[in-house]
């Protein structure tokens, strides 16, 4: 396609080719024109070329963004905003440009949503910490990406960016409207980015790299803290300290127009065989995982100790159990089994290879109930007593032990 466009922006067409390849494989919602990937890669040449058009052009504008509401664990929702596929490429572009130009930058304990870094690294650096230290502040910031403070944002934009059509784009984003579910628009009012945008992570991570992780590491150099996203986590020497840096970060929380979320956050004690203080609080949770007191052997001798380390949360088990217990197609008999491992490998696959990370028994455990629900599914197809269904699926797994991804794992 031969192209003239008079550029104001330094972007290239094959940098928008490269964003829609990244943003296709994110997912498939749509935003508030319906406009789906089929529809979409009809004309995909010419799509871009739109896209590009206007982002070099300095002509881009934004579309509202959609709101869907999502069940958390607690009976609430969470709020998520879905742009147009069209804003997610063209976010997907400055989103790279940005990144590779202020990564560098960020605090070696920032974890989430960053290149060459995850959250299995994030749990694995808690884990050491309270190895380290003895005390933990589980700190939750309350609704953190509707408060985030949009002037505070573009001042931060400046900071560690020249270009001016930089914050032109980001401001442009950042002050999208959300479509209500009965289609009334509902304006920003000077703060927050949907989750659910593309950029809204790289800006979350430098809001609070300004506001929190260089501040604790000027004013609290002697803790460790590992951030992924709004999630922190800091360990303290004692519980004196706990006490302070809370209250500290309380107020510096204020300053930059957010505050934590009282009741989920606290002060834990890293309890195990070498620390004999007794404390009611000797737990948290950070990334869908329980650090707490567990029983362990040495290695060496042999011998039970207890340490204080990471295991899938009772919360996220339950969650487990339950997605397998209401799986639909137990109560269809007429299916093949091979269609019941259709539906749920890619689930188990999911788990096994994120929750895996530790204490692998617990996760044994937990997907047991694939079996148990295999067995009363069998007993029902072939209407046999309990003891012959049992029989059957151990005929089935020893004919076909790839079939479930938890079987090809060892986790049955």
């Amino acid at each position: 396609m031969n192209v003239h466009v008079k550029k104001t922006v330094p972007i290239e067409f094959l940098q928008v080719v490269k964003a829609y390849r990244k943003v296709k494989k994110g997912g498939k919602a749509v935003g508030i024109d319906n406009e789906n990937w089929a529809e979409f890669d009809k004309q995909p040449e010419r799509n871009l070329y739109v896209i590009w058009n206007r982002l070099a052009s300095g002509s881009y504008h934004p579309q509202a963004v959609r709101e869907v509401e999502i069940p958390k664990k607690d009976g609430k929702v969470r709020k998520l905003g879905i742009p147009t596929l069209r804003d997610r490429i063209a976010q997907q572009v400055l989103k790279d440009y940005m990144e590779n130009r202020i990564d560098h930058l960020f605090h070696d304990n920032s974890y989430g949503y960053r290149p060459l870094k995850s959250a299995h690294d994030a749990l694995e650096q808690v884990r050491q910490n309270c190895f380290k230290q003895d005390w933990v502040i589980d700190m939750d910031i309350s609704k953190f990406f509707d408060e985030m403070d949009h002037e505070l944002v573009l001042k931060a934009v400046e900071h560690v960016m020249d270009e001016k059509w930089v914050k032109l784009y980001v401001g442009r984003w950042l002050r999208m409207p959300i479509q209500k579910k009965d289609g009334t628009l509902q304006q920003k009012e000077g703060k927050g980015t949907p989750q659910g945008g593309v950029i809204s992570p790289l800006l979350a991570n430098l809001y609070l790299h300004f506001s929190l992780d260089m501040w604790l590491s000027k004013h609290y150099p002697q803790v460790n803290f590992v951030r992924y996203a709004d999630d922190i986590v800091i360990n303290c020497n004692s519980k004196e300290e706990s006490e302070t840096v809370l209250e500290a970060v309380k107020q510096r929380l204020s300053e930059v127009k957010l505050q934590f979320n009282e009741s989920k956050t606290r002060i834990a004690y890293c309890k195990d065989y070498k620390r004999k203080g007794n404390y009611e609080i000797v737990k948290f949770e950070f990334l869908g995982f329980s650090y707490q007191p567990r029983a362990r052997i040495g290695k060496f001798d042999g011998l039970k100790y207890m340490a204080f380390t990471a295991k899938i949360s009772q919360s996220n088990q339950k969650r487990i159990r339950e997605v397998i217990r209401e799986n639909k197609l137990w109560n269809n008999t007429t299916l093949d089994i091979m269609d019941i491992a259709k539906s749920l490998n890619m689930k188990l696959s999911g788990w096994i290879n994120y929750y895996s990370k530790y204490s692998k028994r617990t996760l044994r455990r937990t997907l047991s109930k694939v079996d148990i629900r295999l067995i009363k599914w069998l007993k029902s197809k072939h209407k046999i007593g309990s003891r012959k269904s049992s029989a059957k699926l151990k005929q089935i797994k020893q004919v076909n032990p790839n079939l479930f991804y938890h079987w090809q794992k060892g986790y049955c």
